[in-house]
């Protein structure tokens, strides 16, 4: 580890990240439409994007800080646990190459700019739409708050970030930093931020990870000698647990819940807000299908990325807090000029998903708290104004999770996040296929689940802390039996189809459904499927 401040490295990290935060405010007048004052517009681009934007605008999306900093540095602490995130991207795009079409289509018909739009339509239930983007903009907090840590990260290996003795607030500063210039250009630009340093960023990560996978491997002597060091360094006992600190795969007592939490994330990954926001951009159908047959591309760069924690391991790296491992190789590794770029890459990748997660919490505020709630004639300039100063807030709430959690096992942020998304999708995946579902039901179903998933997740700790520190349900005596965010995903279910049962034995009333079968296949090139649109629905459902 070099000694204090890296000014090369640090001198080119500032280059590209001024030079985004410019493109940021410039995006503002990017592909401007006429009326720029609504939240089709501010939130979700003027549903414009064609494949090449919405392929590189899902890519910033998904792949993140957590990609380049939580899985290496998982897999640096514990080994091939770490890359259940590698089998749960390969299993997303099929899945979602069923049901995100038919949720473009109904959405582009009726002028949904959410998925609690959507739910709110299908099933004629504030309630329910209420319960869905409560949980959405909660389950965004930890996600937004992954970004910034891996930014903290980078700073803290620069040197910026201060060291063990500096006051908390020194230490915290990045993320300060992160947060005003974040807020900023979101503000200013709405979804076009994002979308257009999306460019920047993906094409960073694509060289870092080139020049990595074949530079690194060479200097340490190639992927047998990595292999073998790490599979010795995860054979020591640790002396805190007394268990060896890891392995290459999956002891058999782990590989349930590997198995659980690979599929569990990957159920829950298309029900964040800020997925379904990218989703929404796209100008038509077509996009989306052409985009979950090209996006798989990102899961051959995790896989890369994620034997970078081996590297790390067979690089002889030491860090106390896990996420300083793939910075500080980078740091040890390459030359100074490089590891600007590195860290550059790490750094806006962090920038472009927190932007975007940080709109689509505030679309769902907006749409289906303050305008079905508080204001319900409010018009399509004041949603703006509102989902700008929201976006705001959503980024301080990030905050609190990351001064109040244990940031040295990060990946924890998204796997709590997906643990309560996740019971969102009895309702919106469903709505998509059936409406056998009764809305009472769906909404008892979710408060089980957020309700057991929350204090089961609570109830594990961390090595620094008493709670939030894993994602494994043990039951003492039988041991682990799987992802928390699964576990609550079956009782979720199984209370909404035997509540199901009942309410339509004693003919419960249900909702009025606005849909029709058509919506869920048109495309915006179908004849007819804006004029058929009443005037009202231009801007809004409500």
């Amino acid at each position: 580890m070099k000694d204090g401040v890296n000014g090369v490295a640090l001198g080119v990290f500032i280059f590209f990240f001024l030079a985004v935060t410019v493109m940021g405010f410039l995006a503002a007048r990017w592909r401007r439409a006429e009326n720029e004052h609504s939240l089709d517009e501010w939130g979700l681009g003027g549903r414009s994007f064609g494949t090449w934007i919405t392929w590189f605008l899902l890519g910033g999306d998904l792949y993140t800080a957590y990609t380049f900093v939580a899985v290496p540095a998982a897999i640096y602490a514990a080994g091939a646990s770490g890359f259940f995130a590698v089998p749960y991207t390969i299993l997303v795009y099929p899945l979602i190459f069923t049901f995100l079409p038919r949720l473009w289509s109904v959405s582009h018909r009726h002028g949904y700019v959410t998925t609690s739009d959507f739910v709110r339509g299908r099933f004629g239930s504030k309630g329910l739409s209420l319960a869905v983007a409560l949980t959405g903009i909660l389950a965004t907090m930890p996600y937004i708050a992954l970004q910034l840590v891996g930014i903290q990260a980078v700073l803290d290996v620069m040197g910026v970030g201060g060291g063990d003795n500096t006051n908390e607030f020194v230490k915290d500063l990045p993320l300060l930093i992160a947060f005003a210039v974040l807020a900023a250009y979101t503000y200013s630009s709405g979804l076009r931020a994002p979308a257009l340093i999306a460019f920047v960023k993906d094409a960073l990560i694509y060289i870092v990870i080139l020049v990595a996978i074949i530079y690194i491997p060479i200097k340490l002597g190639g992927f047998d000698d990595i292999f073998a060091k790490a599979g010795h360094a995860f054979s020591q006992i640790s002396p805190k647990t007394g268990k060896p600190r890891g392995a290459l795969a999956p002891p058999a007592a782990g590989q349930w819940s590997y198995a659980t939490l690979a599929l569990g994330s990957a159920l829950a990954l298309f029900m964040y807000p800020h997925s379904i926001t990218a989703t929404l951009s796209s100008r038509s159908r077509e996009v989306i299908r052409r985009n979950t047959t090209i996006l798989p591309l990102y899961s051959l760069m995790l896989g890369l990325l994620a034997l970078l924690g081996f590297m790390a391991i067979a690089a002889g790296v030491k860090v106390d807090n896990g996420q300083l491992a793939i910075p500080q190789l980078f740091e040890d590794m390459f030359p100074d000029w490089f590891t600007g770029v590195a860290f550059a890459a790490i750094g806006i990748g962090a920038l472009v998903p927190a932007a975007i997660m940080s709109i689509a919490a505030a679309n769902l505020f907006t749409r289906n708290i303050y305008k079905d709630f508080i204001k319900p004639d409010a018009t399509p300039k004041q949603e703006a104004q509102v989902s700008k100063f929201v976006s705001l807030l959503v980024k301080v709430g990030a905050l609190v999770f990351v001064l109040g959690m244990d940031k040295t096992v990060a990946i924890n942020f998204q796997l709590l996040g997906g643990i309560w998304i996740l019971q969102t999708f009895p309702a919106l995946v469903g709505g998509l296929f059936t409406r056998w579902f009764h809305r009472w039901a769906l909404l008892a179903g979710w408060a089980v689940g957020m309700v057991y998933g929350t204090l089961a997740a609570y109830g594990v700790a961390s090595p620094t802390q008493k709670h939030f520190g894993g994602s494994a349900d043990e039951i003492p005596g039988i041991g682990q039996i799987g992802y928390i965010g699964m576990t609550a995903f079956v009782l979720n279910v199984v209370v909404t189809v035997v509540l199901t049962v009942v309410l339509k034995a004693v003919k419960a009333p249900e909702g009025v459904d606005e849909t029709s079968p058509g919506d869920y296949t048109a495309d915006v090139g179908d004849p007819g499927v804006e004029a058929e649109l009443p005037p009202a629905t231009a801007g809004s459902t409500h």
